[in-house]
């Protein structure tokens, strides 16, 4: 299967990352589990990032996998 990251970085320190297989965020730094919580409770930003799977992952795998079988 194909999973989804997002990884928020701040002064090369990771705050916050939203994993597709979690389907939430999860904070990192005190700054970042605050954030966490307040972008998992929006159903917005939340829906957003779990359309990020079927969006771009989903549909590039499809592209790359159709170029490598047509070089076979």
């Amino acid at each position: 299967g194909i999973e989804f990251i997002h990884s928020y970085v701040f002064n090369k320190v990771e705050d916050i990352r939203f994993n597709s297989t979690v389907g939430r965020f999860v904070g990192y730094t005190e700054h970042g589990v605050k954030n966490a919580e307040a972008w998992n409770s929006d159903a917005g930003i939340l829906g957003q990032e779990q359309g990020e799977l079927e969006r771009v992952c989903k549909h590039n795998a499809d592209l790359h996998y159709s170029a490598i079988l047509d070089k076979t």
